[in-house]
């Protein structure tokens, strides 16, 4: 098959396919190179743009940022101005992080503009 002219060092040519006794090429079986990539341990977290986990003193500020941030908005409205009052005065960081783990900055903003969203209308 080779001659000189493909192989001029008539050095050994290796195939990267393995071939067994009856010279037929074996492939790798996909089943088995699946499974190797399924058991890597690798973790399943990802964290998207790397953002940091928030602390209970960074969420209980920011909140409290936020609702004074609602209510400069809102100065106007006596009614909103009652609910945001007593929405932080009610806020309890442990109840608020236990329902929403390991929680980074945006899902901060995302969750409580969506309890609050309720609050302002």
């Amino acid at each position: 098959m080779f001659n000189n002219v493909n192989n001029p060092f008539n050095r050994a040519i290796s195939s990267s396919t393995s071939s067994d006794s009856n010279g037929r090429r074996q492939k790798e079986d996909p089943k088995e190179e699946l499974k190797k990539y399924i058991d890597e341990d690798e973790p399943d977290e990802v964290l998207i743009g790397g953002q940091p986990i928030l602390s209970e003193d960074e969420v209980l500020a920011m909140t409290k940022q936020y609702i004074a941030k609602l209510k400069n908005e809102h100065e106007n409205n006596e009614k909103v101005q009652k609910k945001l009052d007593k929405y932080l005065e009610n806020f309890d960081v442990k109840k608020f992080m236990k329902k929403n783990p390991n929680m980074t900055s945006p899902d901060f903003y995302m969750v409580m503009f969506n309890e609050t969203e309720g609050l302002v209308k």
